[in-house]
């Protein structure tokens, strides 16, 4: 990975491409958004977090951005204030603090998101739930898979995940890119729900009554739509990563991380 400060033109021009590359991709647009006319998810979603493992938290993020405004200027609409990099970014960011090692960052920064959303006025921790074939009515809780994706973050599974990328095993590479996209799309569709909440509710004046029940319905398609997400990342990811280590763009993937192969604060500051 690559450190955004050492500030050389190599990496200007690393950035600078990759910048141009997931502007193409949040160009192509893939499924509507529950709730916002005219809204819909991109392309882009899906290599997100390959820029956090490919580019590391600073310039993968940076990245990101630089084309979500690019995007803006080639008519790509603006949903939430002009701020719509920050979903695809903090993704990136997340990936990218584990791929350095810096996994009580990430886990902070992950908790610090899912706090926020679930003490919104606007979010609906519980969804009722009717199953009539089960005889099943009861309430479940909403962010059940962000949950999910916070527990592993803190386990031992996601430092693993970084091991299996950053190893030579082409079954490890797939398992660890599987690990990593997972904990990074749930963290784009917390930052999304946040966004969605305070610009729609708190800046538009939308009822928190009309979120919770949007939450009710959209309780049913994230956890597919995240799916879809991670499917696509896993088989994009796998090969690219793969062949960005055979021509040695990865070379210095080991050499980012020496000496933050801990979470002591003194290395995870």
């Amino acid at each position: 990975m690559w450190k955004l400060e050492r500030g050389n033109t190599r990496q200007i021009t690393v950035v600078a491409t990759f910048a141009v590359v997931y502007f193409l991709f949040r160009m192509i647009p893939t499924f509507s958004m529950v709730g916002v006319s005219g809204g819909t998810f991109s392309l882009g979603d899906v290599i997100a977090p390959l820029y956090g493992i490919i580019l590391g938290p600073y310039a993968g993020a940076v990245s990101i951005t630089l084309g979500t405004v690019i995007a803006f200027a080639f008519g790509r609409p603006m949903i939430f204030l002009g701020l719509d990099f920050l979903p695809s970014a903090i993704d990136a960011l997340i990936v990218g603090l584990l791929m350095l090692r810096k996994k009580l960052i990430a886990s902070a920064l992950y908790l610090v998101l899912l706090i926020m959303f679930l003490a919104n006025p606007y979010t609906a921790i519980f969804v009722p739930v009717s199953i009539p074939f089960l005889n099943v009515n009861s309430f479940f809780f909403y962010a059940w898979l962000h949950l999910l994706a916070f527990i592993i973050l803190i386990s031992p599974l996601s430092r693993k995940a970084v091991d299996w990328v950053n190893g030579a095993s082409m079954v490890n590479l797939t398992s660890g890119v599987i690990i990593l996209a997972f904990i990074g799309t749930l963290t784009q569709h917390l930052v999304g729900g946040l966004l969605y909440e305070i610009v729609l509710g708190m800046f538009v004046g939308e009822a928190p009554v009309v979120f919770r029940l949007l939450w009710n319905t959209v309780f049913w398609l994230y956890p597919f739509e995240r799916g879809f997400i991670i499917v696509l990342s896993t088989l994009i990811g796998v090969p690219l990563v793969k062949t960005l280590k055979s021509t040695r763009f990865l070379t210095g993937l080991n050499a980012d991380i020496e000496g933050s192969k801990s979470d002591d604060p003194k290395q995870t500051s």
